[in-house]
């Protein structure tokens, strides 16, 4: 069953927390970061993307850009910047887009359960993105950002939480520059933090949606941690790390879409006949973009062409993997046909996510790539489903939005 443990959060005031909040430090270049951050010393990128304080011959990975970081935030302690809350808490944390309202849960999460596959995966991950965050996380003695995960909804859960912010004034109300608001109110009434400690006591699995990386990591620096400090109780913070815990039906997965660089030697006229050979009904549908109408149907834009791709009962798997529109995309089409073998490691292959829109698929192909491919969004079911199977998903399946703010709140490791 899940633990939950309130905690000390490391915040902004709240009279700078507009002025603190960034996107989380995977989702933009070095280049991209600095002018988000702009002439704003407040914001949060100086601390997850800290290279953009040093020359910018400086490798993203020197140890000095993670020395950067944690000067940072002792900078913004001493003059109040962040402030540290008095005692543990938990963290009601609300997001809208477009009206859509996602709502949820602030705490620390355990190392051990990380390792016991009770926080389940559905990704695998990389060494070198690992390390960062590993270096990141250990000289910064923070979890800098949140990991972000799932559970089945419950209802107690949602009671408990939506009697919570009907009653309280939150600390933080906001809206950042990409239109998503933040809300966030504080549990500390120790009554209010058994309650809901207990009732996700009883919640038998969380799941990680997004940052793979970061809880990997986390849960690395922590068993480092343990190492160093041999004598440990398993109640030190390092042991835990800090999650956004959000009930399944609020949450939106998006496309995740791909473009491919070249069409393996094949003419357009050959490659469309290999794809109606592969098992699948193609229909031109013209200039204006087409989208997927729902799981088993691909859109495909190609010389200035939208196509519709309606993969035939033959070559749909009854299979928790093999069955997802992306498996199909790649074992039937990808592979077979453009000789995309490995889609994490082939330079002719790029990922676009959903949240860029048609347009991007269309403007790729029309300056650096030879034909986009669009998916149906995988289901949340979907997710949990391979992830209860100890399955992993093909890479690139899931974009998640909103993404979670940066710099509400940090989880020190002492």
């Amino acid at each position: 069953m899940a633990t939950v443990r309130p905690f000390k959060a490391i915040r902004p005031d709240y009279k700078l927390a507009s002025q603190v909040i960034s996107l989380p430090y995977d989702v933009m270049s070095r280049k991209e970061a600095a002018e988000m951050a702009g002439e704003n010393p407040y914001s949060f990128l100086h601390i997850c993307r800290s290279e953009i304080d040093l020359p910018e011959q400086e490798d993203p990975y020197d140890r000095s850009v993670y020395e950067k970081a944690r000067a940072n935030i002792e900078e913004r302690l001493k003059n109040g910047v962040f402030i540290q809350e008095a005692k543990p808490a938990f963290y009601i944390y609300r997001q809208v887009m477009d009206g859509r309202v996602q709502t949820g849960i602030v705490s620390c999460v355990a190392v051990d359960e990380y390792q016991n596959n009770i926080i389940k995966k559905h990704e695998f991950t990389r060494v070198e993105k690992e390390l960062d965050r590993i270096n990141h996380f250990d000289v910064c003695d923070a979890n800098t950002e949140p990991v972000f995960l799932a559970y089945r909804d419950d209802k107690r859960i949602r009671t408990l939480i939506e009697g919570f912010t009907s009653g309280k004034a939150p600390v933080y109300d906001l809206t950042s520059e990409d239109g998503i608001s933040h809300t966030l109110w504080i549990i500390e009434d120790d009554k209010a933090i058994e309650n809901l400690a207990e009732l996700f006591g009883e919640i038998p699995a969380l799941y990680i949606a997004d940052g793979h990386h970061r809880s990997a990591s986390a849960c690395k620096v922590g068993l480092k941690r343990r190492e160093e400090h041999p004598d440990y109780t398993g109640d030190e913070e390092f042991n835990f790390f800090m999650a956004v815990i959000f009930p399944d039906n609020d949450l939106k997965i998006f496309d995740y879409n791909r473009v491919v660089k070249d069409l393996n030697g094949l003419s357009c006229q050959e490659f469309l006949t290999r794809i109606k050979q592969a098992g699948f009904e193609v229909e031109d549908m013209g200039s204006q973009v087409y989208q997927p109408e729902h799981k088993h149907i691909f859109a495909m834009y190609l010389e200035g062409k939208w196509y519709r791709l309606t993969a035939k009962a033959e070559i749909i798997p009854d299979h928790v993997i093999n069955g997802l529109d992306v498996a199909i995309l790649q074992n039937e089409l990808l592979h077979p046909i453009l000789g995309i073998e490995d889609p994490r490691k082939d330079k002719r292959i790029d990922f676009v996510g959903g949240i860029r829109g048609f347009k991007e698929l269309e403007k790729r192909v029309n300056s650096d790539m030879e034909v986009a491919f669009a998916v149906y969004p995988v289901d949340i079911s979907d997710l949990l489903a391979v992830a209860d199977n100890d399955m992993v998903m093909p890479p690139k399946s899931t974009w998640f939005e909103p993404k979670l703010g940066s710099g509400l709140f940090l989880h020190g490791l002492k």
